[in-house]
C-alpha cells in the first residue's frame, strides 16, 4: 500500500460513508430506520456524529434514498439543523437500490485526496470515538481493511438451510467453536484503493458488507476490538437499549 500522509489530527485524511437508504422493516412499518427518532432526534444524526466525533474524520458523506429530491433536502436541513460539534464537514447524496451501490455512490463523492474511508451502519448510532480511530489507525498502520468485532457469546448452531416455512424446526448439521467466532460491527474502514477495486470486481456479488468484497479479492482483512455499545438497532427491543445507552450517556455528561 502506498504511504499515507498525516492530515487531520494526525490521522490520514479520512471519510466515513454512511448508507442511510434502506426502509428498516423489522422495527416495524413507517418512516425508514435511519430516521426513527433516538432520544428526540433520529438516529441518522447520531450517527454522523458518532463518526464526525472522531479525531480522524473530517468529512461525513450520508448517502440518501434515491429518487427523492425532497427527501434529500430535507436529510440536509436535518444534518445542518444537528450539526456535529467537531466540524467536520456534511454531505449528501442519493443512493441506489442496494446497500452496495449506495456505498459505491458515497464513495464515488469522495474528494481525491481522501485516504482512508469508513463505511457505518446508519442503525449503529452509538458507537464510541474511540473505536472508529482504533480503525483508523489500523488502516493507516499498513492493513487494507479492518473491521470492528467482539467474540461471540452464544453458541452458533449451523443448518443446511433456512427453513422453507417461517418458525419451522431446521435440523443442526454442525456447532462451530465460537472461540473462532466474531461478531462484527461498523465502521469497516479500508484503504480508499482497496474499496474501490473491492466494489469495481465484485459489484454484482452478494456479500453482506464491505470486508466480505475485499475478501473475495484475497487480501488480508484484521480485526479490531469494537465495543458493546457499537449494537445495531435492528428490532423494538434493540431501540429500547438505545434509548437506555444514550440516558446513561447524558447523566454522565451532566456529572
Amino acid at each position: 500500500m502506498a504511504h499515507i500522509t498525516p492530515s487531520h489530527a494526525g490521522f490520514p485524511r479520512t471519510a466515513a460513508v454512511i448508507p442511510a437508504a434502506g426502509r428498516g422493516v423489522r422495527l416495524g412499518p413507517g418512516i425508514p430506520k435511519a430516521m426513527r427518532p433516538l432520544g428526540g432526534v433520529p438516529m441518522l444524526v447520531h450517527a454522523v456524529h458518532a463518526m464526525a466525533s472522531s479525531a480522524a474524520v473530517s468529512l461525513v458523506v450520508v448517502v440518501a434514498p434515491p429518487g427523492d429530491e425532497e427527501g434529500l433536502a430535507k436529510v440536509r436541513a436535518l444534518l445542518a439543523e444537528h450539526p456535529p460539534a467537531s466540524g467536520a464537514e456534511l454531505a449528501v447524496v442519493p443512493g441506489g437500490a442496494t446497500r452496495q451501490e449506495s456505498v459505491r455512490l458515497g464513495l464515488a463523492a469522495l474528494p481525491d485526496d481522501v485516504a482512508v474511508v469508513l463505511v457505518h451502519d446508519a442503525a449503529r448510532p452509538l458507537v464510541p470515538a474511540a473505536t472508529v480511530d482504533a480503525v483508523v489507525a489500523a488502516v493507516a498502520a499498513g492493513a487494507p481493511a479492518v473491521v470492528p468485532a467482539l467474540p461471540v457469546t452464544d453458541t452458533v448452531k449451523r443448518v443446511a438451510a433456512p427453513a422453507a416455512v417461517p418458525g419451522a424446526p431446521e435440523p443442526v448439521v454442525a456447532t462451530p467453536d465460537r472461540a473462532l467466532l466474531r461478531a462484527v460491527q461498523t465502521p469497516q474502514g479500508f484503504d480508499r484503493a482497496t474499496l474501490a477495486a473491492a466494489h469495481a470486481r465484485h459489484a454484482e456479488d452478494d456479500a453482506t458488507d464491505c470486508a466480505g468484497l475485499v475478501e473475495r479479492l484475497g487480501l488480508p482483512v484484521v480485526l479490531v476490538p469494537g465495543h458493546e455499545e457499537a449494537f445495531k438497532v435492528t428490532r423494538p427491543l434493540d431501540l429500547v437499549l438505545a434509548e437506555a445507552v444514550l440516558a446513561r450517556r447524558r447523566t454522565d455528561d451532566a456529572h
